[in-house]
């Protein structure tokens, strides 16, 4: 067998190999753009601090207040992405969030949050995701690296498929369209995006525990990036106008390709703390979705 041969062959074999699997694919690279583009302050406009013509910012939060932005326009599926530097030193108390909303009672919500830690602890980050008013979806996670010390990628993918939430590029957490088994799955309630910086000392920290060292403030989360991709509609939409049209919308970005969720594995058994689908004392039967989610 020559040389070319043997290149095809292999080539041949790893296609092969991969079967199906090369469905999925990595998101897009974000593209940053400047804080006022997209998004505008909502509360204690004073603690926000302005960088480099708006393309990078600073959330302020000391002993009166914190404070937050939202997305100017609502969005019904998309890939959504910020990078930020958490609280540095004695973060304690404090939480920092990136997450999508709809506006009504029975609303819609995907969540990232940051929950601070004495110094010299590592912050966890914790996501959910609400569907129809419920949520009790909690994930928790360690990171593996510093979030304090550089700036790092947070992003939401969300379709009609899937929601998926990354930390680079790294997949953290699936929550698949599993309406099917009688869960509902966020598809008819345009959302906003909106992040903050507030004291939670009440639970935040070791469930409360640890409260917020005032002595140590002002505390300050760095953001920057900015990203919006996705489909824009009026609060009142109940459908995405390109549906279908959009690179997100797209069949590569209905599941996870295998290298992903080898990724998601990797997360899983490394560094994840806790994970409502394996909690059974606050669940005696396991959510549907688990499953599938392929949590257990």
């Amino acid at each position: 067998m020559g040389g070319h041969d043997v290149v095809v062959w292999m080539c041949v074999v790893v296609v092969l190999a991969m079967g199906d699997l090369v469905l999925g694919m990595a998101p897009r690279r974000p593209v940053a753009v400047p804080f006022g583009r997209n998004y505008v302050p909502t509360w204690a406009f004073d603690h926000i601090k302005y960088f480099n013509g708006g393309s990078e910012i600073q959330l302020v939060l000391d002993k009166y207040t914190g404070t937050g932005f939202q997305s100017k326009g609502s969005y019904l599926f998309g890939h959504f992405s910020m990078q930020i530097k958490m609280v540095p030193g004695d973060s304690a108390g404090t939480v920092t969030a990136f997450y999508l909303s709809s506006q009504n009672n029975e609303h819609d919500e995907i969540d990232f949050e940051f929950l601070g830690n004495r110094t010299g602890q590592p912050y966890i980050l914790q996501t959910n995701v609400f569907t129809g008013g419920k949520g009790d979806r909690e994930q928790r996670i360690y990171l593996w690296f510093d979030p304090t010390a550089a700036f790092h990628s947070y992003s939401v993918l969300w379709n009609m498929y899937q929601i998926v939430f990354f930390v680079d590029d790294v997949p953290i957490r699936v929550f698949k369209n599993s309406k099917d088994l009688g869960v509902r799955f966020p598809f008819n309630q345009p959302m906003k995006i909106y992040s903050s910086l507030w004291n939670a000392d009440d639970w935040a920290t070791r469930g409360g525990l640890e409260k917020t060292d005032w002595s140590k403030a002002p505390f300050v989360a760095a953001y920057k990036g900015f990203h919006v991709d996705g489909c824009e509609s009026s609060v009142h939409a109940q459908f995405c106008a390109t549906q279908g049209k959009r690179w997100w919308d797209q069949k590569e970005f209905q599941d996870l390709d295998a290298y992903q969720w080898r990724r998601l594995q990797w997360v899983r058994q490394k560094y994840t703390i806790y994970n409502y689908c394996t909690d059974r004392k606050r669940f005696p039967v396991m959510s549907p979705e688990c499953k599938r989610d392929r949590d257990v």
